[in-house]
């Protein structure tokens, strides 16, 4: 039987895939041992919540919950822990982390599934540039657990021992595609669509009639700036345009920007840390513009959770971040799939 048809517990498959699983043993530990001497408090959240989510192109796995009578409530797999942290920042905890198992809809490749897990941790009153010192120290942590140095996704490597690159996203898209980003951005932090999809033509990719700004931007990420990124040592690709950080505080210097920032190795996102927005009318009105324009493009929408919004005005400033944990794993062990250094994959 061909290896790509063979189970995952077939005991030939599973001996060439456990010293990869073994690695990640070794780097979940040094992990916890890290956040532990930080300080931090391990939580546990559960799975099921009220929404999973809000952002536009996140898809969830929906579920109805029976009382005794038979009668039905919608719940949710949550597509990550963030909601019943941050409430957790509310109830007064200052520095938390968990691995949680979390659920995406509609991903399924090389580098995604739809159960993975996880590594999410939170600061309380500290800036979102720890979390960068965070990220090159766990990068550290997980080759040497693994034995090496190096990470590796095919063909690309990235030395994990080196401090990362720091970018902006309107430094990225100038170097990359030879576009002047915020040209193309109002004062209030709205894209003129129609300025940069002349200047997305002018770099050589198609566009669509009905693009918005923020899908123009996206593919100029995709396909301009990512796949120049992480090669030889990490990067930290930052301070993305309000619209595209719902949950991101604005910098201080420029509105239209946002403390976002994403952490890339190998061509490989990895990462994805804020400075928390806490403002619960702010955040809802961004909810409801995401959830009108996931409700255009996909005839669907999930609710808000209104706890969380409550939650937020009782949260102090705080980072946060969350981490691909099987992508790091998969990274650190050169596997080239990520099905390879999860112990019971669901292919």
């Amino acid at each position: 039987m061909p290896i790509a048809e063979t189970p995952w517990w077939d005991k030939a498959r599973h001996a060439d895939r456990r010293p990869a699983l073994l690695a990640r043993n070794r780097i979940q530990k040094a992990f916890r041992t890290w956040f532990e001497e930080e300080g931090f408090l391990e939580v546990d959240p559960n799975a099921m919540q009220v929404s999973p989510g809000n952002e536009t192109h996140l898809h969830a796995f929906e579920t109805i919950i029976r009382d005794y009578d038979g009668t039905g409530h919608t719940r949710y797999l949550h597509t990550s822990p963030e909601f019943a942290m941050k409430k957790l920042l509310a109830a007064g905890e200052e520095k938390i982390f968990a691995f949680a198992h979390v659920w995406r809809n509609r991903e399924d490749s090389p580098k995604h599934a739809n159960e993975f897990t996880m590594l999410e941790w939170y600061r309380t009153g500290e800036s979102y540039e720890v979390l960068m010192q965070d990220c090159a120290r766990l990068l550290a942590l997980a080759a040497e657990a693994a034995g090496t140095t190096t990470l590796r996704w095919r063909e690309s490597t990235c030395d994990a021992t080196l401090p990362p690159e720091r970018l902006s996203v309107t430094d990225a898209i100038q170097r990359y595609a030879g576009i002047a980003l915020m040209d193309t951005v109002d004062a209030d932090g709205t894209g003129n669509t129609e300025s940069l999809r002349a200047a997305t033509e002018a770099a050589g990719l198609r566009t669509a009639p009905d693009d918005t700004w923020s899908d123009l931007l996206s593919r100029l990420i995709v396909e301009k700036v990512e796949p120049h990124l992480g090669h030889g040592r990490a990067t930290i690709l930052d301070r993305y345009p309000v619209s595209e950080a719902a949950l991101a505080r604005r910098t201080p210097d420029d509105p239209r920007t946002a403390e976002r920032f994403e952490l890339y190795a190998c061509g490989v996102e990895l990462a994805n840390g804020f400075g928390e927005l806490t403002d619960p009318v702010e955040q809802r009105k961004r909810f409801e513009a995401d959830m009108t324009e996931k409700e255009r493009i996909y005839s669907e929408r999930y609710p808000l959770d209104e706890d969380f919004l409550a939650a937020l005005a009782q949260m102090p400033q705080a980072s946060g971040i969350a981490m691909g944990f099987d992508r790091i794993v998969m990274l650190a062990t050169a596997a080239p799939t990520l099905d390879l250094v999860q112990w019971a994959p669901l292919r």
